[in-house]
C-alpha cells in the first residue's frame, strides 16, 4: 500500500500505460480520477476498476485548457486534494517530414505538449496549497534521441523532459517532485501498427531483447510517485531494456 490515501489524476488512462497505472495505483492504495478523451472506453475501464477501489473518470481533451481546469477543480472538490499528477496523456501522427502535414504536427504538439501544460499548471497550486506533490511526465526513447517519421512526436517528447527540468527547479523548493518517465517500444496499442519487420529489428538492438509491457512503465510511474522518490526531482528515467545505452 504504498500510496494509501494518496489521491491521483491520471491523464490517457482509458487505455495503455495510463489504464495499467490507474490498476497499479489503485492496488497500492491510491484514489485514482481516470482523465481521457474516449468517454466510452473511459467509463466502462473505470467502473471495472472501481471493485477495486476508489476511481472516478472525467472526459478531457487535455488540449482544452478550460476543461482541464473545470477537471482539476471537480477532483480537488471530491477528494479534498491531489497528490500525484501522471501526464501520460499523448497520440502520435507519424509521416516522413516531406509529407506530414502542419495540422498533423500541430495537433501532436496541443495534445503531448499542451496537454502536459494545462494538467501541470492548473494542479500545481493545489500542490502548493498542501505543501507537497508529484508530478511525473511521460516522455519516450523518442524525444530523447529521435525517430525516423517522428518529427512531431519526438519534438513534443524533447519538449516534455525540458519542462520536467524546468518545472523540477521552480517547485522543487517547494517540495514538489517533477520527474519524467522515457519509455521504450511497449506493447500496447500504439506499438500494434509499427509493422512485424519493423518490430523484430527493434529487438536486436533491446539488449532485454524483448519489447516493454505497460507494467513496466507502471511500476516506474509508481516509484516516482511514492515517498520512496522523494530525493528524486528533475530526473528522466529511462524504461526501454537498454536500448539507450
Amino acid at each position: 500500500m504504498r500510496l494509501e490515501g494518496k489521491v491521483a489524476i491520471i491523464t490517457g488512462a482509458a487505455n495503455g500505460l495510463g489504464l495499467e497505472a490507474a490498476r497499479v495505483f489503485i492496488k497500492e492504495g491510491a484514489k485514482v480520477a481516470l482523465v481521457d478523451y474516449d468517454a466510452t472506453i473511459g467509463e466502462q475501464r473505470t467502473a471495472e476498476l472501481q471493485a477495486e477501489g476508489e476511481a472516478v473518470f472525467y472526459q478531457v481533451d487535455v488540449a482544452n485548457q478550460e476543461k482541464v481546469v473545470e477537471m482539476v477543480s471537480m477532483v480537488k472538490e471530491r477528494f479534498g486534494k491531489i497528490d500525484i499528477l501522471i501526464n501520460n496523456a499523448g497520440i502520435t501522427r507519424d509521416n516522413m517530414l516531406l509529407k506530414m502535414s502542419g495540422e498533423d504536427f500541430q495537433k501532436v504538439m496541443d495534445v503531448n505538449v499542451n496537454g502536459v501544460f494545462n494538467c501541470t499548471q492548473a494542479v500545481v497550486p493545489h500542490m502548493l496549497e498542501k505543501g507537497k506533490g508529484k508530478i511525473i511526465n511521460t516522455s519516450s526513447v523518442s524525444g530523447v534521441y529521435g525517430n525516423v517519421g517522428q518529427t512531431n512526436y519526438a519534438a513534443s517528447k524533447a519538449a516534455v523532459v525540458g519542462m520536467t527540468k524546468s518545472w523540477a527547479k521552480e517547485f522543487g523548493r517547494k517540495n514538489i517532485n517533477v520527474n519524467a518517465v522515457a519509455p521504450g517500444f511497449v506493447d500496447t496499442n500504439m506499438v500494434a501498427t509499427v509493422p512485424e519487420k519493423v518490430i523484430q529489428s527493434l529487438l536486436q538492438v533491446i539488449p532485454l531483447q524483448r519489447l516493454g509491457k505497460p507494467s513496466d512503465i507502471a511500476n516506474a510511474y509508481l516509484y516516482l510517485a511514492s515517498d520512496e522518490s522523494d530525493y528524486v526531482n528533475g530526473t528522466v528515467l529511462h524504461v526501454d531494456g537498454g536500448i539507450m545505452m
